[in-house]
């Protein structure tokens, strides 16, 4: 019996899929199910009650669910302690990102950490906000980047920074020729949005409401790219992060127009998983992205 059969039992009971557990360890579905037969008749108990519509461990299952749990992380915290005193910054960080974050804040930052740490590979997932979080609890990636981070007991979370929002529109709406509006003039407005369920979303929602503004939202996308297309042809206007329009308002192809109301930001934080054993690689890009994203 070796360590890794024990952390891909870990993986299958946190995730309970085979193919979530095979992509985790860069096995095939065989080799975790020929895995855990090994560690059933390693320990002559069934670990896992098999059926097509419930996955449950066992009572044995869950022991040594608990038990390969400490193993792992004291295994992990041997491996990384003895990394650092060697001074080795290597392996592979996973990532979960929104589409925001991934495609305008992240690449510089990624850039940057790979001229520092060259032996580092780093994989990026664009996922949605909820996608993100289903991974990194179920250990399918070390790292999760979110806008507005929800509380989770299961989760740690590191505020990473405030990125402004901002109204943006087609160059030539009636907005652009006022220095600035505010919220009230949006009552009525077409509204470019994003979908329902997603946390940007609900936080303007929130914000139309408190100041009892009502718009009509005429096109909801789930991510920023596909909303800015739709307000460059005038299809309605949207409030989106600054950053993710930098290069469209600097090339007039859409117009950003500032909201007397208050200054008005999303936070962006990272997420991982409470308990896990961050790598020296993972501690240092933690911190180039405190500093810097």
């Amino acid at each position: 019996m070796q360590i890794e059969s024990l952390k891909v039992f870990c993986d299958l009971a946190e995730t309970e899929s085979f193919t979530k557990a095979a992509q985790i360890n860069g096995v095939t579905q065989s080799a975790v199910s020929q895995q855990i037969s090994a560690l059933e008749r390693t320990f002559k108990s069934l670990l896992i009650e098999r059926s097509k519509k419930k996955f449950r461990l066992t009572r044995e299952g869950q022991v040594l669910y608990d038990y390969s749990k400490q193993i792992i992380q004291t295994y992990d915290s041997l491996h990384n302690k003895l990394a650092e005193l060697k001074d080795i910054i290597s392996g592979t960080i996973r990532v979960a990102t929104i589409y925001s974050i991934g495609l305008h804040d992240l690449p510089p930052y990624i850039k940057k950490f790979m001229k520092n740490y060259p032996t580092v590979n780093i994989h990026v997932e664009y996922r949605r906000a909820n996608q993100v979080y289903d991974d990194v609890l179920s250990n399918v990636v070390d790292l999760g980047l979110v806008a507005y981070p929800v509380k989770d007991s299961k989760l740690e979370i590191i505020p990473l920074r405030k990125e402004p929002l901002v109204l943006i529109c087609h160059p030539l709406h009636p907005f652009t020729k006022q220095k600035s509006i505010r919220l009230k003039q949006l009552a009525g407005q077409k509204v470019i949005g994003f979908e329902p369920d997603i946390p940007t979303r609900k936080a303007l929602d929130k914000i139309l409401k408190e100041h009892d503004v009502e718009v009509k939202h005429v096109m909801e996308f789930d991510n920023v790219e596909t909303v800015k297309r739709a307000v460059e042809i005038d299809a309605g206007i949207s409030i989106v992060p600054v950053g993710t329009v930098l290069q469209e308002i600097s090339k007039n192809t859409l117009a950003s127009v500032a909201i007397e109301d208050g200054d008005f930001y999303r936070p962006l934080a990272a997420i991982y998983k409470k308990n896990k054993v961050l790598s020296p690689a993972m501690k240092q890009f933690l911190a180039i992205l405190k500093d810097t994203i």
